[in-house]
């Protein structure tokens, strides 16, 4: 396993589009609902548990935070949605802000959608979805805190997830994933590296978007 994300720091936050860093380099934005582990699984995949703040509190990652990897490369956890108890204005902007940077950004390379897998595509992970799909941008889903439920069951809800998003046309790869039993964390990393242009241990340079 690389230890290239161990690297990751904080380097910064933006509440709105003109605050956001230079477009340039290579960005992987998280997204998902302010309750589906987020903060838990970049600190997973990175390996550092404190580099994202978590809270016991859903909804209290209200800015684009970004973590950078190297001069090139940066991690982006956006504001986590549909849960946290906020005025309707400020979801609502949340929302447009989000959709901006999904359908603008130029140095954004791909999209990590994180779902609790016992409450899989709802109405706004649909819209995520449907905004990357406009964007022409890869994305990879990860149903996380998979650890809840027996292997059968999890296994179940994953096929039934792909399943329904081959029905709506949504092209995405999906996984389980646990940040408690650190699960799934390889077969992910595998994915952050194919869209940040790595070089896997074999030596063969990932392709990217």
């Amino acid at each position: 396993m690389s230890q290239f994300y161990r690297l990751a720091y904080y380097d910064g936050s933006a509440t709105q589009l003109p605050e956001l860093p230079e477009d340039s380099g290579m960005e992987v934005a998280f997204a998902g609902r302010s309750n589906a582990g987020k903060s838990s699984a970049i600190n997973t995949l990175t390996g550092i548990n404190s580099l994202a703040r978590t809270s016991k509190t859903p909804g209290r990652t209200q800015m684009i935070n970004f973590f950078r990897l190297d001069a090139q490369r940066a991690l982006v956890d956006l504001p986590g949605y549909g849960y946290a108890k906020v005025p309707e204005k400020m979801k609502l902007r949340w929302q447009q802000t989000l959709a901006k940077y999904l359908e603008t950004r130029q140095s954004l390379k791909g999209l990590v959608l994180l779902m609790d897998i016992r409450h899989p595509l709802k109405a706004f992970d649909i819209q995520m979805l449907n905004w990357a799909k406009h964007a022409n941008l890869p994305v990879h889903i990860l149903l996380t805190k998979s650890d809840k439920l027996s292997h059968g069951a999890a296994k179940s809800t994953l096929n039934s997830v792909k399943q329904q998003l081959m029905n709506a046309e949504l092209p995405a790869s999906v996984q389980l994933f646990s940040s408690l039993k650190k699960s799934g964390r390889d077969q992910a990393i595998m994915v952050l590296d194919q869209w940040f242009d790595i070089i896997s241990d074999a030596g063969i340079q990932e392709s990217t978007r």
